[in-house]
């Protein structure tokens, strides 16, 4: 007879089905009409992800699975608590991953797979038994491919501030704890040789997790059993759910065995959770995971088709008598738990941080969007003003030209009010010179005209071409999350020339990668100052926009989605080889320029 923990993993195995993020026909009719987007960049993912799928099947009766309520206190391990008003959205829309891109060295265009009956956690339309045979067709692949030597010659990666790699401005290592000063490394993926990388495994550590908290856009629930061991870590999934009752549904369908909780952030009419972030217990310390790719094995590797990256940071547990008081985490910690307090995290478990050493991680900035409007002084704290404030606050400031190179997966509406505003915030302004600029009495277009002129040559936006999709390793099946519309591209106040193609320097591989890296001007000499790593992209959904209050004439933050990163710190002394930040893309790029003869990869259309 099997052991019973072999039993119950077998169970939860059978019984898994969340249900996250369903999809509808009627949903799919009602944005197929005409320019039924408009103009929103998040409804466009949607629906070009919703596309790649068929409708969920039936869901599991199975009830939640209750943790119990006076475990130690020393541990953080509270489940989640709901938020006291969560807005139904108007629409029904919700979130799934695109097809599951197969790896093809071979042929530019891989032909389409059949599409399958999704799984209910998080939609993703895959088959269980497929993905099975595929899983283990990888694992073999894999075992054969790392039985090779790594010694293939490592492809040298684009110079910044005519360094190969940035490093990070630390002293000192410690022998504790894997990551004790913090790191940004590349996502693994099957097919390239080791280096600057990091797998799933590697960062879950699931023989030592005893909590997981995680946050993502997108879900693969049999994949996550795999790196996770539900018996004996808890977990508590940040999700999506547009009303209580799909809440309820979501809840109601957890596997029997598995200790798992939910939390679900409060959603306005539109917008995403499109937040990664990941609180990992293990014992004495914990470990701050900021990644740009969902939990997905795409997104990690597994395919050998598109590439991520992440920060990550384990601080170390403080003894019982140096527990902090609340207000003494810094900014890092202070801006965290703002960030999870507001998703409706429970109050116990957002001040079990305080248990934890935040003084390493006061060398970065955690930066955040929130979905909603933000009034009085909030709006500081929060979307791209909240980012000028943390560049600020690290005394890397400045009023002089800087250079930005932006890698995004998706590009929404853009215009030159919001790049200007990214722009003016990454030289540390709190959002108020582009909302002046923009609202000064007859002066509407005068500022962003002259600073579209300004930005020609000191703001490069990377987003990849057809050809570049085409031809790479998982061709298009693999770009079911990169996107922008012919309609927004062909827009007359689109900065189609401050784009350029993104292109890999990993051969073959695209970028869902959502990396800025910002160099500053010094007597006319360009130094590297710091990178923004995380979740969002180049949208308003995912910065916000500035505006009057209607009555008060104060200013509005308004942020759509739901998001998360960290500012880090750069120099351009390589510190030895341990703390650097990996450029993933090739520098500076083949630019589109001001026509139409070069066009990007258009999900929808191509």
């Amino acid at each position: 007879m099997l052991p019973p923990v072999i039993l119950q993993q077998l169970s939860i195995l059978h019984t898994i089905n969340f249900h996250f993020n369903i999809i509808s026909p009627y949903l799919l009719l009602k944005m197929d009409g005409l320019d039924a987007f408009d103009g929103d960049e998040d409804a466009a993912l949607r629906y070009a992800i919703a596309l790649s799928l068929q409708e969920a099947g039936n869901t599991s009766s199975e009830q939640p699975i209750e943790l119990s309520s006076d475990e130690d206190e020393d541990k953080l391990n509270e489940a989640a608590k709901l938020p006291s008003e969560t807005k139904e959205s108007e629409s029904s829309s919700s979130k799934q991953s695109p097809k599951d891109a197969l790896l093809n060295d071979e042929a530019v265009n891989p032909p389409q797979p059949t599409p399958t009956a999704p799984s209910s956690f998080a939609a993703l339309g895959l088959d269980r038994k497929k993905m099975e045979e595929e899983r283990l067709a990888r694992l073999r692949k894999r075992k054969a491919i790392e039985s090779e030597p790594d010694n293939q010659d490592r492809r040298q990666r684009p110079k910044l501030d005519n360094k190969t790699h940035i490093s990070l401005n630390v002293k000192g290592v410690s022998p504790n704890l894997p990551y004790p000063r913090g790191i940004v490394k590349k996502t693994w993926a099957a097919g390239f040789p080791r280096g600057d990388d990091i797998k799933i495994e590697e960062v879950l550590q699931k023989d030592e997790l005893e909590l997981a908290v995680i946050s993502s856009f997108q879900w693969d629930d049999l994949w996550m059993l795999s790196k996770i061991d539900f018996v004996k870590t808890h977990v508590i999934c940040v999700a999506f759910a547009s009303s209580e009752a799909q809440q309820e549904e979501i809840k109601a369908n957890a596997p029997k065995g598995a200790n798992v909780k939910f939390c679900f952030p409060p959603m306005g009419p539109t917008g995403n959770m499109h937040s990664k972030l990941q609180l990992l217990k293990f014992p004495g310390y914990l470990r701050v995971v900021v990644p740009t790719g969902n939990f997905v094995p795409y997104d990690w590797g597994e395919n050998g088709v598109i590439e991520n990256m992440l920060f990550l940071i384990d601080l170390p547990r403080l003894d019982d008598s140096k527990i902090q008081s609340s207000d003494d985490l810094g900014p890092f910690g202070d801006e965290l738990c703002y960030f999870l307090r507001a998703q409706g995290l429970s109050e116990k478990l957002v001040s079990s941080l305080r248990k934890y050493d935040f003084s390493e991680a006061n060398r970065y900035r955690f930066v955040h969007s929130i979905g909603t409007s933000h009034v009085g002084d909030k709006w500081q704290r929060t979307g791209y003003c909240g980012l000028g404030r943390a560049v600020k606050s690290l005394g890397l400031d400045t009023t002089e030209d800087i250079e930005i190179d932006f890698v995004v997966s998706s590009l929404g509406s853009v215009n030159m009010d919001l790049v200007s505003a990214i722009y003016y915030a990454a030289q540390g302004d709190n959002g108020m010179k582009e909302y002046n600029m923009r609202t000064a009495k007859g002066g509407k277009n005068k500022g962003p005209t002259q600073a579209k002129l300004d930005l020609k040559d000191k703001f490069r936006i990377y987003f990849p071409s057809r050809d570049t999709v085409m031809q790479s390793r998982g061709g298009r099946n693999a770009a079911g999350t990169i996107c922008v519309q012919s309609k927004w591209w062909d827009s007359p106040t689109f900065p189609r020339e401050l784009i350029r193609d993104c292109k890999s320097v990993r051969s073959g591989l695209l970028i869902h990668t959502k990396l800025m890296m910002v160099r500053q001007s010094h007597s006319g000499e360009l130094k590297a100052a710091y990178a923004y790593v995380g979740s969002a992209n180049l949208s308003e959904s995912a910065w916000g926009r500035l505006v009057k209050e209607r009555g008060t004439g104060n200013p509005k933050l308004t942020c759509r989605n739901w998001e998360c990163g960290v500012i880090v710190p750069i120099s351009s002394q390589d510190s030895g080889g341990n703390n650097i930040i990996p450029v993933p893309m090739e520098i500076p790029g083949e630019a589109y320029g001001a026509t139409k003869s070069k066009r990007p990869w258009l999900f929808l259309e191509d």
